[in-house]
């Protein structure tokens, strides 16, 4: 059983849960109307439920939805909507930040204002699948309000996406993007070249990248040692490894293992040898 709280708009309603004392959205075509608070309601078939969660932790649900404008909701949920489809189950807890997100980006759009990414292109290459689930949300924020975001906002809904498919929060995600584009950065400086972005063996190693930084903020350690046969065949390659490794572990302020060179040093070799 629910408590409503308050209905948000004809197809949304804010409620409190009777059995677990948190508050819910539940969104569904027609469920908001006539809908009065303090009435109480079973679950409504075909309603879809998302929990909140705020992004401060002192902020009440109803003061974070009371922010925010009941259509940038229903946008979020139609593409976490589209993120299910795309990848079976999506953490429906990211309803409020993307929200707020979103309604942020449709404002710089409305007053024709550029919010840089410089990782947006990054971002496309290690969640593909997220980003176009993101464009197609894009098509949604134009069709309810008429204005066009960038890729650059889009890149940052697909790391809302994202944080409803892991345990990372958006700002996280951000931060390992910026590491590894540091740590790119690095090898070209080492090896005086330029890497080209659109080979297979790029994308491949900005994968590893970030899987590493992944396995060195749970402190996993690496099965696999190649650090001999890379020291002993490509010297250099080595060197390259140990030096994005140590960038990496100062940034994350966790301890990389040592065999994460060798394996780092593969994937530096593919892109050497190409």
């Amino acid at each position: 059983m629910f408590r409503i709280i308050k209905a948000l708009n004809n197809n949304s309603i804010l409620v409190l849960s009777n059995e677990t004392k948190r508050e819910y959205i539940l969104m569904g075509s027609g469920i908001g109307f006539g809908k009065m608070p303090g009435q109480q309601i079973e679950s409504m078939k075909g309603a879809k439920v998302y929990s909140l969660v705020t992004r401060k932790k002192k902020q009440s649900a109803l003061k974070a939805v009371n922010s925010i404008d009941p259509v940038y909701l229903e946008i979020s949920g139609e593409i976490i909507d589209l993120a299910e489809e795309e990848f079976s189950q999506v953490n429906r807890d990211i309803l409020l930040a993307m929200a707020d997100h979103i309604a942020l980006a449709t404002k710089r759009a409305k007053e024709n204002m550029q919010f840089p990414n410089p990782f947006t292109k990054d971002i496309q290459m290690l969640f593909s699948r997220e980003f176009q689930v993101a464009l197609k949300g894009r098509e949604i924020i134009k069709a309810k309000t008429g204005y066009v975001i960038s890729d650059d906002e889009a890149g940052l809904i697909a790391l809302h996406i994202h944080a409803g498919l892991s345990d990372e929060m958006v700002s996280e995600t951000l931060e390992t993007t910026r590491i590894i584009e540091e740590c790119i950065s690095i090898i070209e400086e080492h090896f005086q070249m330029k890497i080209p972005k659109d080979s297979l063996a790029y994308a491949r190693m900005m994968s590893h990248l970030y899987y590493m930084a992944a396995r060195a903020r749970k402190e996993e350690p690496l099965k696999v040692d190649m650090n001999d046969y890379i020291y002993e065949k490509y010297p250099r390659t080595g060197k390259a490894a140990e030096l994005v490794c140590a960038h990496m572990g100062k940034e994350l302020k966790k301890e990389i293992r040592k065999e994460e060179i060798g394996f780092l040093g593969i994937h530096i070799q593919r892109i050497l040898s190409e």
